[in-house]
């Protein structure tokens, strides 16, 4: 009889080129040009982080709920503090100050990140509210409410996707634009 010692290991790693695609199709949301024209998110290095964030958050929150997929998370986690890394080494940043940089992402992200969780329970002015003072350095309450509706859209979209589908990274995020007509007509975009 052979002993399931397998048990005892620490789950394996999803592959790397899963996580580099789900990275990748975050960063390329960021980088819609809606959010910086539309939505009044300010098109700065701290504007675009802000908004990685925001895009992070939810994918990170639905792999939580998510059972077995605790190992997809962490190392999507991982790859993001390895991103925020090389970045701040490309932008010149010394090797004595990017530890106290990373620090200050990884506080800036779960401090974000929990407001986040809370507001969403709370509803769609709250969350609103969230991301004014977060990514949109607190203007804007019209721009923050359509940014809340894109996110609900985003949340509801990634909570119908099964385990499987999660992590073969074939998703896509809504489209911004989507969550504006929803913001000005509802549901019924035939209005």
């Amino acid at each position: 009889m052979l002993w399931p010692f397998n048990r005892f290991r620490k789950p394996r790693a999803p592959p790397r080129g899963t996580i580099e695609v789900i990275y990748g199709t975050i960063v390329t949301q960021v980088r819609d040009p809606v959010f910086y024209l539309n939505l009044g998110v300010p098109d700065t290095v701290d504007g675009r982080f802000d908004l990685l964030v925001v895009h992070l958050w939810m994918v990170l929150r639905r792999f939580r709920s998510a059972a077995g997929l605790e190992n997809v998370s962490q190392a999507l986690f991982d790859h993001f503090c390895d991103d925020m890394d090389g970045n701040l080494r490309e932008m010149g940043v010394g090797d004595l100050a990017v530890p106290k940089r990373m620090r200050a992402f990884g506080e800036a992200f779960y401090g974000r990140a929990a407001a986040y969780d809370i507001a969403l329970e709370q509803g769609a002015e709250p969350l609103a509210r969230a991301l004014s003072r977060n990514v949109l350095n607190g203007q804007g309450m019209e721009n923050a409410l359509r940014l809340a509706t894109y996110v609900g859209v985003a949340v509801a979209n990634l909570a119908e996707l099964d385990s499987a589908s999660l992590t073969a990274a074939t998703w896509t995020f809504p489209s911004p634009e989507v969550a504006e007509v929803k913001a000005i007509h509802g549901n019924d975009p035939e209005q």
